[in-house]
């Protein structure tokens, strides 16, 4: 595939994958080397850490908020970039997104379980609210995020050893 996709050139399907190896270094601060590598090649250097609580210095974002950060700019994106295209007009746009997790301390540990995703949107526009409406119906369809965590997922974990891997149930 090219590396200029536009719409007019996009085939009718396509699968879209990111990898992203990331590296220790510092105290708890993590080098992220994130890519897609489908349909198109693109390539990004991201970074977390952890405050006092982890033993991190604060650095860089911790995980949670790139992945809320990543959340709200994913519904943004699909808003303006299908408003173009569904003939919206968009004075302004503004996201507010909460993500609540429960936390329950095991021991030394902790587990997390997902608790609850809101994204409040404010849309100023001249269109009629039934097209914005619309609007933000065909962005949740169209963002990525949103439509990997309205699903039950399977995530898988390997643990390299010696030359091979060993599944982590």
């Amino acid at each position: 595939m090219t590396d200029h996709i536009t719409l007019d050139n996009a085939p009718p399907r396509a699968v879209v994958q990111f990898t992203c190896t990331g590296r220790a270094v510092g105290k708890m601060r993590n080098e992220l080397d994130v890519r897609m590598v489908q349909p198109m090649e693109e390539r990004f250097e991201l970074a977390t850490d952890e405050g006092p609580f982890h033993g991190g210095d604060a650095s860089a974002p911790p995980p949670l908020a790139l992945f809320v950060g990543g959340l709200t700019g994913c519904i943004m994106t699909q808003i303006r970039a299908f408003a173009k295209r569904l003939g919206v007009g968009l004075a302004d746009l503004r996201v507010e997104t909460r993500v609540c997790w429960d936390w329950a301390a095991k021991g030394r540990v902790y587990e997390t379980a997902p608790k609850s995703f809101e994204i409040d949107i404010w849309i100023d526009s001249d269109a009629p609210r039934q097209d914005q409406l619309a609007l933000v119906a065909a962005a949740r369809k169209g963002c990525f995020i949103e439509q990997t965590l309205g699903q039950g997922n399977t995530i898988t974990h390997r643990l390299r050893d010696g030359d091979g891997w060993v599944a982590v149930d």
